[in-house]
């Protein structure tokens, strides 16, 4: 059976209990442990985006790669950085400064048309982050994409049979932090060939803090 919210309210509440005050924000900190799982199999491998109810507590950071008009209504859109086919080149010519790229943002968006000199580019620092862009037509209004954008985490399981990612912040309420696990447990049993039966594990920790477990 999928993991209620109410049980997930619970661990939350506990997880609190357990929590050592820090003289900063911790976060909240789930780890699910997958198993019965062939991750040989590329098909089996997970790599996806969670859009949480109620974001992580602090703004992902967007980047849009285009030119022309998208371009300029990604600016509109306050996109974090808007980087063109020039300065993609240069990225291209410069691994180390892609990998910084790479690692400052948390999505990426592209103009539809572009992919492929992205991909002969970038691909090679973006790809195995799994942060490939999600393209969009020219001629597409990227606002509420930016917007969903900073408000989603990534499910990755690539080589560990195991998903560790932020699913909020201490000054977060419960019901919010319980809306978030959620939201990304039913995404991971969604990909999942056999759904819940091949979560092994579910814990909730604080940074500093203890974990407890969820399943």
């Amino acid at each position: 059976m999928p993991i209620s919210r109410e049980e997930i309210l619970k661990t939350v509440s506990e997880v609190r209990k357990k929590a050592t005050d820090r003289n900063f924000v911790q976060s909240f900190d789930l780890a699910v442990g997958l198993k019965d799982i062939n991750l040989n199999n590329p098909e089996n491998r997970i790599n996806t985006k969670v859009e949480l109810p109620h974001g992580i507590g602090r703004s992902q950071k967007v980047a849009v790669l285009a030119d022309g008009e998208l371009a300029e209504r990604a600016r509109a859109a306050e996109a974090d950085r808007v980087v063109g086919r020039d300065e993609i080149k240069k990225l291209g010519d410069n691994k180390p400064e892609a990998k910084k790229f790479a690692e400052e943002f948390d999505s990426f968006i592209a103009k539809a048309d572009m992919m492929p000199f992205i991909g002969k580019q970038l691909g090679p620092v973006l790809g195995p982050r799994g942060k490939m862009p999600q393209p969009i037509p020219p001629n597409a209004n990227p606002s509420d994409l930016i917007k969903r954008s900073r408000s989603m985490v990534r499910v990755r399981v690539r080589t560990e049979p195991a998903v560790h990612l932020i699913v909020g912040k201490e000054e977060m309420s419960d019901e919010q932090i319980a809306d978030n696990v959620k939201a990304v447990l039913d995404t991971i049993e969604s990909n999942l060939p056999k759904g819940n039966k091949q979560i092994n594990s579910v814990y909730l920790k604080t940074t500093m803090g203890k974990p407890v477990r969820l399943m």
